[in-house]
């Protein structure tokens, strides 16, 4: 009788800004594995107390993917004025920035991750950003002779490495059907691409949990109506917009909260310091309050009567917005990627024009003068939610995917 066949071995790996909904949506996955097929190992480039907590239900190792502050580097280029007034000089200091970046933060990451590939021995690279992100993982993967996966989870421009970079992986998994016609906007054929829903253990939110702690904890008061941007503080998430909408929103809510939920990437400590010099200049300290990274997200969907998602540029797909969803919490979002895509207006969620102001408040006092509607689209979003983003559905597809391209490498899964 015949052995049994080792797991075949995936290696995940992670370079995105922050800790947010990439990484929740990998950690989920990879603990979900069917571990008589797979077993996975991630490797991030960030570290922290969030990442580490990685290693408490799955392997993972640090390899660290910034030395120098590359970001903080091109802000100060940015506000050096002399600079700009001499033709062609910024393009000059850019470039030499990012031959920096390249000798300073890439290469040491390539090399640790050379390292991890050959001591792991990986069946499948699995990429969870797209290729310019992850491009050590790609190049290495395709150097190595090993299958590699990409997870699209951003719009596709900028760069003219782009489109290179998109030749090589040997399969796509984009995360809703806007961005899978972004990749096959630059070439890449249906054959290699098939667009998974993120999976969330929604059975793993307490749908009863008080939220009622979390309000004690930063002096909220019970009859405050509360709404929350839940995101990284990134800029594009729209912490500014929102803000915006806060100064319209107080006149009209008696006892309004108006919370930033998330942590903040070291990329974006500027722009975290300028939200709150904007809180206390234009006067709404007394209702905007800052929670930082919280772990209980139940609490905080559960302290909040209105969740809004704010994002200037689509969202792949959004994983607050599928928690919001599950919870059967009021959900706000722009009418433009994920968000779009996953409700339907006055349905599931209220839809606003992305980067409107007045919309944005317009939906928030639809929600505060209607309890009823708050009500029904949280109950209508509540069973999509749980129709269409359950984890194991997600970690059936994406195990399909590894067995195709296992097979495709002549490496195929014994018969189950």
């Amino acid at each position: 009788m015949a052995s049994p066949q080792p797991p075949k071995r995936i290696l995940y790996v992670e370079n995105g800004i922050g800790y947010g909904g990439a990484v929740i949506c990998l950690r989920h996955l990879a603990r979900n594995l069917d571990r008589r097929k797979f077993v996975g190992r991630i490797v991030t480039g960030r570290t922290g107390p969030e990442y580490m907590a990685i290693g408490t239900d799955s392997e993972w190792r640090w390899i660290p993917d910034r030395h120098i502050d590359v970001v903080e580097l091109r802000r100060r280029l940015e506000r050096w004025r002399w600079l700009h007034k001499i033709p062609g000089l910024p393009a000059v200091a850019g470039q030499i920035i990012a031959r920096l970046d390249d000798l300073a933060n890439f290469l040491p990451f390539l090399f640790g991750l050379w390292r991890e590939i050959r001591a792991f021995k990986p069946d499948i690279i699995h990429a969870n950003n797209e290729p310019l992100c992850n491009r050590a993982a790609i190049l290495l993967g395709r150097a190595m002779g090993i299958p590699t996966i990409s997870h699209v989870r951003g719009p596709q421009s900028g760069s003219r490495l782009m489109s290179p970079l998109y030749r090589l992986p040997d399969y796509f998994i984009p995360v809703s059907r806007w961005i899978d016609r972004e990749i096959a906007s630059i070439g890449v054929p249906p054959s290699k691409r098939t667009v998974v829903y993120d999976g969330i253990e929604l059975d793993k939110l307490d749908r009863n949990a008080d939220g009622r702690e979390f309000r004690a904890r930063f002096d909220i008061p019970e009859q405050a109506f509360t709404v929350g941007l839940v995101g990284l503080l990134i800029p594009w998430k729209g912490q500014r917009l929102f803000l915006e909408a806060a100064l319209r929103l107080r006149q009209a809510i008696p006892h309004l909260k108006m919370l930033i939920v998330g942590g903040t990437p070291e990329d974006c400590q500027g722009y975290a310091a300028e939200l709150r010099d904007m809180v206390r200049s234009r006067g709404l300290a007394d209702i905007v309050v800052f929670t930082g990274h919280v772990t209980d997200m139940s609490a905080v969907y559960n302290a909040l009567d209105v969740v809004v998602s704010a994002s200037l540029k689509p969202e792949p797909l959004g994983t607050m917005v599928i928690e919001t969803m599950a919870m059967g919490r009021p959900l706000v979002a722009p009418a433009h990627g994920g968000g779009a895509e996953m409700n339907v207006h006055g349905e599931t969620a209220l839809l606003f024009k992305p980067g409107d102001v007045d919309d944005l408040t317009r939906c928030i006092l639809e929600f505060y003068h209607s309890p009823e509607l708050r009500r029904k689209l949280g109950s209508a979003a509540t069973e999509k939610a749980f129709k269409t983003f359950d984890i194991a559905t997600h970690v059936a597809k994406t195990e399909a995917i590894y067995r195709q391209v296992l097979a495709a490498y002549g490496k195929p899964l014994a018969q189950e």
